[in-house]
């Protein structure tokens, strides 16, 4: 039988307590090390102590883990899953090294000598590995695995292809879990780098509880002008937020901010409003 036969073969008779979580033996010459780890909202901060609170604001939901050993290297191998694919994704570019370049592990990851992590539907996988040295191939192999065995979505969440890629920073789209724009307003949401201004998209409820939001911004900032964007639209000037255009579209708010003096961003946001869905 063909050593990838014999790895889908483990991982299947694991059963459905392990779900996504391949036996350190998956790759050969590995054993485990110690118990399996299994940690929820409640509990993370015993493993995780003062780094739990990141894993909170992208609403957390469990995690489960081992650690694998051969000769003097250990690996230690944990899979969180959060409340949907959108937040497991910002879990990932919370804690991806934007200097270096991500590669195709599910939706993507990125892989150093001593660290992989990868994001695919609901799911943030990460490794690390002891002592210092370039380990980059086992974290690969173990990676691959992994990937193999967890179900979903391999693509990027819909609002990434929402926003105009003209004179868009590359890379810049990213997912904030709380205060969009620094607004307690925007509860959470995307926003994306331009040349002139910051894009942003934060989704409700309901068309309702949008538009509730949406007139709490008019109120917050006082002196505005109406536009003809969406389902209703203003342009407005902040001490903090420099020149704004705000738009709602059913059940969606966004619009542009830090707009230089004299520009209003209204085409630019009537862009983003048609791209919508």
């Amino acid at each position: 039988m063909k050593t990838g036969l014999v790895v889908v073969a483990v991982l299947i008779s694991a059963g459905s307590a392990m779900a996504q979580m391949p036996p350190c033996t998956a790759v050969p010459g590995w054993t485990q090390r110690g118990e399996a780890r299994r940690f929820d909202a409640d509990n993370l901060f015993e493993y995780m102590d003062g780094n739990a609170e990141g894993y909170f604001l992208y609403h957390f939901v469990g995690m489960k883990g081992i650690s694998c050993q051969s000769g003097d290297t250990t690996l230690n191998i944990d899979i969180s899953e959060f409340e949907d694919t959108e937040f497991a994704y910002g879990m990932f570019t919370s804690t991806r090294d934007p200097r270096l370049a991500t590669e195709k592990i599910g939706v993507t990851g990125q892989v150093t000598q001593r660290k992989g992590v990868f994001t695919k539907d609901k799911y943030y996988v990460e490794i690390s590995a002891n002592p210092e040295k370039d380990h980059s191939a086992t974290l690969r192999a173990f990676l691959s695995i992994i990937e193999k065995n967890i179900q979903g979505r391999t693509t990027l969440p819909d609002a990434f292809g929402w926003f105009p890629t003209e004179n868009l920073t590359p890379d810049s789209i990213r997912l904030v879990p709380e205060s969009v724009l620094g607004l307690r307003l925007l509860k959470s949401g995307y926003i994306a780098q331009y040349q002139a201004g910051k894009a942003f998209l934060v989704r409700e409820s309901s068309p309702e509880a949008a538009a509730q939001v949406f007139a709490k911004l008019r109120e917050r900032f006082g002196q505005i002008a109406p536009a003809k964007i969406a389902d209703e639209a203003f342009t407005a000037n902040d001490k903090y937020l420099s020149g704004l255009c705000v738009f709602r579209k059913g059940n969606f708010v966004g619009g542009l901010a830090n707009l230089p003096e004299g520009r209003s961003g209204v085409a630019e946001t009537e862009k983003l409003a048609a791209s919508v869905k």
